[in-house]
């Protein structure tokens, strides 16, 4: 098991994959590494599925702090192509926050939601001892479709093209620009540190997911989370049993992550990068999902193709997953430096 972060295929094989509870004839995707949700049906309508930590950073802001945990719920959901419906939400909240804060988290959640056309079904809130941030509770986003309409994590084929929005290490870039914003501006210009704050509100891969399957033939989505581009790539091609052919000078690299990234000595295509989508599309309509994507200013290009055979090769050259993501680390690091500078 991982030190830190979420496990590795080792643990998930020895001691997830062969204790999955009653095998029921109704669910449609089972879980595996790397799959971002699970399905089941009910009486011929599809039903996903994804569960996540609350996820809340008060040194963010609340506010921005709500935004992304609210987001990461609903990420996993969007992958499939559906839009996220309903959410059921577990607050395991610290003793010390306070009720006005409570009260930002949900506000700014609930305005999300409500712009996404999503309904809370059920939860459950309360303060306990040794609770702490920023895993504060968990949550279930659900979505409802047709089956056809779902797109499946191990449904890219041969021939496809590879699309990639956004580019790498966009939450390492976005979280650690802002916690440790005074520290870089020591170093940094003030323009490159404002270009890697702006990548926060980039951290959201539900636009990208949901604009890429209305506008074309996408055959499966990703999202690059933990273990960041080059991991969600390993992931996306085991997931269907493919090869990947990529050409990294394709891949965009958004404004402040190359400066932010070298700040942190950090390798930008294994740092955790929610909001990066991984996408197969069929060569016939990838110009369509470009189009769309281009629409709604999300930076996105075809940087490869899907090929025979099994992982991904860069530039020529075989990767294999990172296995750790440099992100946590350089958090616990730079906490440290920031709590000694502040004494």
């Amino acid at each position: 098991m991982t030190e830190l972060g979420k496990i590795d295929r080792s643990f998930f094989d020895a001691y997830i994959q062969p204790n999955l509870g009653a095998e029921r004839e109704d669910v449609t995707l089972w879980p595996d590494h790397g799959v971002d949700f699970g399905a089941i049906d009910v009486d011929g309508t599809a039903v996903v599925m994804a569960t996540d930590p609350v996820f809340i950073m008060p040194s963010l802001g609340m506010e921005r702090a709500a935004w992304f945990a609210f987001h990461i719920l609903m990420s996993d959901v969007a992958i499939s192509g559906l839009p996220p419906s309903h959410l059921s939400i577990d607050f395991n909240l610290p003793p010390d926050i306070t009720d006005e804060a409570f009260e930002t988290v949900w506000t700014t959640m609930d305005a999300e939601a409500t712009e996404l056309g999503v309904s809370v079904v059920t939860g459950h809130t309360a303060r306990y001892e040794g609770c702490n941030y920023p895993m504060v509770g968990g949550g279930t986003t659900i979505a409802v479709g047709d089956h056809d309409d779902v797109i499946r994590p191990d449904g890219a084929r041969v021939g496809d093209r590879l699309v990639i929005t956004n580019g790498p290490a966009i939450e390492a870039t976005g979280l650690l620009s802002i916690q440790f914003e005074t520290l870089m501006r020591e170093e940094l210009d003030d323009a490159t540190v404002d270009r890697a704050n702006e990548r926060f509100y980039d951290m959201s891969p539900v636009h990208d997911a949901l604009t890429a399957a209305n506008a074309g033939p996408v055959t499966a989505m990703h999202d690059a989370t933990e273990c960041g581009v080059y991991g969600g790539l390993y992931e996306f091609a085991r997931a269907a049993g493919v090869g990947l052919d990529v050409d990294r000078s394709a891949i965009p690299v958004a404004p402040g992550v190359e400066e932010t990234c070298a700040f942190f000595d950090i390798d930008p295509w294994s740092a955790i990068s929610e909001g990066t989508l991984i996408a197969s599309v069929r060569p016939e309509g990838v110009d369509d999902v470009l189009d769309a994507l281009e629409a709604e200013d999300i930076p996105a290009a075809v940087v490869g193709s899907v090929v025979e055979g099994s992982g991904v090769v860069v530039d020529g050259e075989p990767i294999d997953h990172p296995e750790k993501d440099p992100f946590w680390a350089a958090m616990a690091e730079y906490a440290a430096k920031q709590e000694g500078s502040d004494e």
